[in-house]
């Protein structure tokens, strides 16, 4: 490989990602897994195809400062104190405890005390990049568990940045011991001196500033990366990390109104980005002290592993979180950073430990990321083999996530709602206008939040989680409404609700007909096509009217067009019966429907939900004419007390039915009942038309109101 040209080696590396990104997807690997891997294999042990590490080293920071940036832009400060307590227990308590145990089994393995106080403190930190990227991915960011790992992560880093410096302060110190306080104290007063002055621009710069920028998205865009990097940087020179000076970055924009689009334009740059810092961490593993290490690292890769998750467990259970989300909480503990890997390597450079150390660390970094990351990528499959010994970790009651204005358990509900993102959240707004008794279900704390301060009685829940059905009041709700969009979800949360002989009904939604397919098969009553919906309501509107109204006009008369709602008051009615003209003057010129335009309506011409009326009028009264058409009739929901049944009914041999068709009895409307079948004989005949003639004997299938046909039955013969 030719040296010295950095585009050269750029692009080589691109295209060895590339194709190692392909094999990994033809092997459902992930894609974390693959990067690092094509890092290792770019390194100077293998292909040596890495020489500018300092131009990839910086692509990488810059990467790392726009993925906590991102992060910080979903938090709020309401959030954060929401959090804070159970993250503050949580990182701290998982601090200790791997610090402590770590150097136990360190110094029982034959380490030197400086040495296993390394490696102690190395298997302390876990990788907030590397569990942010995969919770992205997993589109679990929002949710309790993640949020809550988040936090503890960012509590990690903080504790990583004091060993840091205590690091980097150890022989001064021990020259002059009180250097050491007098450096805590300087280093204490920066920290709040960056948090004050973060605060002052928070409430009298950013939200101005950020209002002028948006008038150009791609001004405001370049000012929050600018943003990101600024504070990253600012954060690295007073001795914190890019990590705490980006991550506050993001938290310094979280509260204004442009924070999810500047998020959703960041998002293609971030993941480019960090692919350089995970080639970049695979190319720096040193691989040449790990052979004499495979025991020892074993041994501490299984504690990481398996001991960091435990001691999590055990303090969000202490603190009343649920099992699943204590359990996937605390996979994210499941492996160390690459803090690790710098504490180890000034270590070395500071003359306290040796290469074999090194090596150690090196290779328990390799082993706890490499399968911590398929532990996270399956942690629903590894809850279901878990659920039953974790609930030693559990509460009786976990307070901390049935603490929800939720409606009793007596309370009839007419739907159960699970998601409340932009699909749920119209969901709900309709079914609350029409007075409908519902019950908000989402693992985003802050959508809960939302919806609770609208008066909404909501509860936390997940829908992967295999445990929710037994959360949820079914047994009193008319639907349960399922908006997630994730196909293998669905119906494992349809099998479970069916393995409980729920009497409620399923509305589950659907991405495409194949999937919608599966959903019916499986037993949900009702499958939503949001996006076919939406094309087909656009396509309607792509025939409006108002094209064909005069656009200049020297009297005062204004034109538009109304849709109606599906539950207006004069829904179903003609337009004689609307009083459009009579109390405000306006006219009806035109009605779309389904693509067809009907010019001048008749006054007997009957208006239906969705129909598109063109009216005209003065200015002043056509947004009442609009609130008129489009007013509210409160209507009953259908009731499932007398549903639909069939039943066989038999004519006696000398019925007074017998030799008569359909259309002389006016069988629907004299018996309330629908035909749908008759046995004669060893004859069925399933073809019904009005000229069908009865014979005496007949045995009559019918179908209507359960009343209504067992009345019939008990009347047998007819």
């Amino acid at each position: 490989m030719p040296t010295g040209n950095t585009f050269t080696e750029i692009a080589a590396l691109l295209s060895l990602a590339t194709l190692v990104g392909i094999l990994g997807q033809k092997l459902r690997q992930p894609l974390i897994i693959m990067f690092l891997a094509a890092g290792i294999l770019a390194g100077p042990s293998l292909l040596g195809i890495i020489h500018s590490y300092e131009q990839i080293d910086l692509l990488a920071h810059i990467g790392i400062a726009l993925l906590l940036f991102v992060v910080g832009l979903k938090l709020d400060l309401h959030l954060i104190r929401t959090i804070g307590p159970v993250a503050l227990a949580t990182g701290l308590g998982q601090i200790i405890f791997t610090s402590v145990v770590g150097f136990g089994i360190a110094t029982a393995l034959g380490l030197s005390f400086i040495n296993a106080a390394y490696v102690a403190v190395a298997l302390t930190f876990s990788s907030t990049i590397i569990i942010v990227k995969l919770l992205s991915d997993k589109k679990e960011i929002d949710s309790l568990h993640g949020q809550i790992a988040i936090g503890f992560l960012i509590i990690q880093d903080i504790a990583a940045v004091l060993a840091l410096v205590a690091l980097t302060t150890l022989g001064a110190s021990i020259a002059d011991p009180g250097s050491a306080y007098g450096d805590a104290l300087f280093f204490a007063a920066k920290g709040i001196g960056f948090l004050l002055a973060i605060g002052l621009l928070i409430k009298y710069v950013l939200p101005s500033l950020t209002r002028r920028l948006a008038h150009s998205l791609e001004l405001l865009t370049l000012f929050a990366v600018a943003w990101a990097v600024f504070l990253g940087a600012t954060g690295e020179v007073l001795g914190f990390s890019k990590e705490v000076g980006a991550f506050l970055a993001g938290i310094s924009l979280a509260s204004t109104e442009y924070r999810d689009s500047i998020g959703a334009r960041l998002t293609g740059l971030r993941d480019f980005l960090l692919l350089f810092f995970f080639i970049d961490l695979g190319a720096r593993l040193d691989w040449s002290t790990v052979g004499a290490q495979l025991g020892h690292s074993l041994i501490f890769s299984l504690f990481v592993l398996i001991g960091n998750p435990l001691i999590v467990l055990a303090i969000m259970g202490f603190m009343g979180y649920r099992r699943r989300t204590s359990l996937l909480a605390g996979l994210t503990v499941a492996q160390i950073s690459e803090f690790s890997l710098i504490v180890v390597a000034l270590g070395l450079s500071l003359g306290h430990i040796d290469n074999e150390t090194v090596g150690l660390v090196t290779l328990v970094g390799v082993v706890t990321i490499f399968t911590s990351t398929y532990m996270i990528l399956y942690s629903s499959q590894l809850y279901a083999f878990l659920s039953e010994p974790l609930k030693l970790f559990e509460r009786r009651n976990p307070y901390r996530e049935d603490a929800t204005e939720s409606a009793g358990p007596t309370t009839r509900l007419d739907v159960v709602l699970v998601g409340l993102g932009n699909y749920g959240s119209g969901l709900a707004r309709h079914l609350l206008r029409r007075n409908r008794k519902l019950l908000g279900v989402d693992f985003d704390p802050a959508a809960l939040d939302r919806w609770r301060e609208k008066g909404l009685s909501v509860l936390y829940g997940d829908m992967a989680d295999p445990e929710l059905t037994e959360q949820l009041p079914l047994d009193h709700a008319r639907w349960l409404v399922s908006t997630v969009r994730s196909k293998e979800v669905n119906l494992a949360f349809v099998n479970n609700i069916r393995e409980r002989h729920c009497c409620c009904k399923v509305a589950l939604t659907a991405t495409n007909e194949a999937e919608a397919q599966e959903f019916r098969e499986a037993g949900a009553n009702l499958v939503f096509r949001p996006f076919a919906d939406a094309a087909e309501q656009a396509v309607d509107a792509l025939t409006d009217t108002l094209h064909f109204v005069p656009q200049d006009t020297n009297w005062p008369i204004a034109f538009i067009e109304v849709q109606l709602r599906t539950d207006a008051a004069v829904a179903g009615k003609t337009i004689s019966e609307i009083p459009l003209r009579t109390i405000a003057g306006v006219s009806i010129l035109a009605i779309t429907r389904g693509g067809q335009v009907f010019y001048d309506p008749t006054p007997d011409f009957r208006v239906f939900p969705r129909d598109r009326l063109l009216i005209m009028g003065p200015p002043e009264v056509l947004n009442d004419a609009q609130k008129m058409l489009n007013h509210f009739e409160a209507r009953d929901w259908p009731e499932d007390e007398d549903p639909f049944k069939i039943e066989e009914v038999r004519l006696g041999a000398n019925s007074p039915l017998d030799g008569k068709n359909l259309i002389e009895l006016r069988f629907r409307q004299q018996y309330g009942a629908t035909l749908i079948g008759i046995r004669r004989g060893e004859q069925q005949i399933t073809s019904i038309t009005p000229e069908l003639v009865l014979q005496g004997g007949d045995c009559l299938i019918l179908i209507g109101k359960a009343g209504v046909v067992q009345k019939l039955k008990q009347q047998e013969p007819l």
